[in-house]
């Protein structure tokens, strides 16, 4: 059993359902878990099959694991791919899930996720993986290290910013002042 698995298998729940929005990178491992289950896949053979191929990415992702031999996805961070397939991501999104004629995510759930959530215990500005603009209608996808896909549909903008590190910068106010600038 890789470290991961052994890691969630000892998590205790801290509170209720729906008792109020903190942030967990852990959440995202158990959705990768679920999606690995419920798919009998990886979550790199399910992200290559419904993401990667349809959107005709121009190079291979790799997405960091656990430990070399048998290792698990490390869901809550470390896909590795190229700024411009990172742009097409945010299309994707930007476009309510349609790629080139063909809706690769259903247009509700795009409209679902990248929109303030209202509902009882949740926070407007996360929904569903992305970090929600409160006042602007943007959107982003935030890596682990500073990386970004930046989505501003009302001017047509993505932004994709790669990083090593955080660099001790709110790069979110970086790129919304760059984003104003178009």
């Amino acid at each position: 059993m890789a470290a991961l698995r052994k890691s969630i298998a000892k998590l205790k729940t801290e509170k209720d359902p729906m008792q109020g929005f903190d942030y967990k990178s852990v959440n995202t491992e158990l959705l990768g878990l679920i999606i690995e289950r419920a798919t009998g896949k990886s979550l790199t053979e399910y992200m290559n099959e419904k993401i990667w191929i349809p959107l005709q990415m121009e190079y291979d992702a790799s997405w960091s694991i656990d430990r070399k031999d048998n290792g698990l996805e490390k869901a809550f961070c470390c896909i590795n791919a190229r700024a411009r397939d990172f742009a097409k991501f945010g299309r994707l999104y930007l476009n309510k899930g349609n790629w080139q004629g063909t809706q690769v995510v259903p247009s509700e759930w795009v409209e679902l996720s990248t929109s303030p959530n209202t509902d009882k215990g949740a926070a407007d500005f996360y929904n569903r993986q992305w970090w929600i603009g409160v006042t602007q209608g943007d959107f982003a996808c935030v890596g682990h290290l500073g990386q970004y896909i930046y989505v501003l549909p009302k001017k047509n903008l993505i932004i994709v910013r790669l990083g090593t590190s955080r660099a001790k910068e709110e790069w979110i106010d970086v790129i919304r002042q760059v984003a104003g600038q178009f």
